[in-house]
């Protein structure tokens, strides 16, 4: 089995790669770097903000992988062939996909854009807010320039669909959100820093990234709740930790999550490493290492379904 993986490099600098597209054959233990980020055009800021490269999807031959501020669109053996940009896409983190639109979270704006996969646009954006102690979820079109500020209230990093709905996660939101069509509601309550989380079986799987640890928690009967540490790594096994200006890269930062069966998932930790997780034994099974430089942090993860 083969993963797609991107990466963010934390507190890099002009001129270094801040990001790219790894290929990770997990029985093989092989790694191929496919794409090396290093545009210069973005915001150098601290944190991650513009660097990197950050949510994957499919369609059909296509793979799309998201940056910043741009939407790319690939061939399978990364080939570019097209790409996208909006006034409200901004610090974009992941991507989902449901029937023929393609989903963004615009965390500068507390978005998620709607990318019409036949007429290649934006075409649909759902904006949420804190409102008296709920939520609010405000449509608007992102052809227009009537649209929401760029606030980045909630942070919100994730975005998933199903027949149940749309979900969606921030930093700041309190757990994991549904929009149904109509309203947005609190779906399940989770830890601050979540990331990555998804309705799973009778519960919720998330990057728990403050605690260090990929979770699930259950809510049917028996209540079953896994938590699975990340991979951490002897001090002195570290690179580039003097480089980290802004004090904000860290090993254990637990982002990027992908489902392998119905009890074992793939997560992403950092100094860049993909871990495998088997939920039944509660136990991490498998690591594979791409960088031991602490900035350098997964961030997409998809199942690479091109063989």
């Amino acid at each position: 089995m083969k993963l797609i993986t991107t990466s963010v490099v934390r507190g890099s600098h002009q001129g270094e790669s801040h990001g790219g597209v790894y290929l990770v054959d997990l029985e093989q233990r092989e790694i191929r770097q496919t794409i090396d980020w290093n545009t210069a055009s973005i915001d150098w800021q601290a944190r991650g903000w513009d660097r990197g490269l950050r949510g994957i999807e499919f369609d059909g031959d296509v793979v799309y992988v998201a940056a910043s501020d741009e939407l790319f669109a690939y061939t399978p053996d990364f080939r570019l062939i097209g790409s996208w940009r909006n006034t409200y896409l901004k610090h974009c983190h992941e991507l989902a996909l449901w029937e023929r639109t393609l989903f963004l979270v615009s965390t500068g704006f507390d978005s998620i854009l709607g990318f019409d996969l036949d007429r290649k646009e934006f075409s649909w954006a759902l904006h949420v807010e804190p409102h008296q102690f709920r939520f609010r979820g405000t449509l608007y079109d992102p052809r227009k320039d009537d649209g929401p500020l760029q606030l980045n209230t909630l942070h919100l990093n994730n975005v998933y669909c199903d027949e149940g709905g749309m979900y969606l996660t921030g930093l700041k939101s309190g757990g994991m959100l549904i929009f149904n069509g109509r309203e947005v509601r609190m779906a399940a309550e989770l830890p601050p820093g979540t990331h990555n989380a998804r309705p799973f079986r009778d519960g919720v799987l998330f990057n728990d990234t403050e605690a260090d640890v990929l979770r699930y928690a259950g809510r049917g009967e028996g209540r079953e709740d896994r938590a699975m540490p990340v991979p951490r790594y002897p001090q002195d096994q570290l690179l580039r930790v003097d480089m980290d200006q802004s004090r904000i890269a860290r090993q254990g930062f637990a982002r990027g999550l992908a489902v392998l069966s119905d009890c074992v998932v793939a997560g992403g930790s950092s100094p860049s490493t993909i871990s495998i997780y088997d939920l039944e034994k509660n136990e991490r099974v498998l690591s594979v290492n791409l960088t031991m430089d602490v900035r350098n942090a997964i961030h997409g993860l998809e199942v690479w379904p091109f063989g």
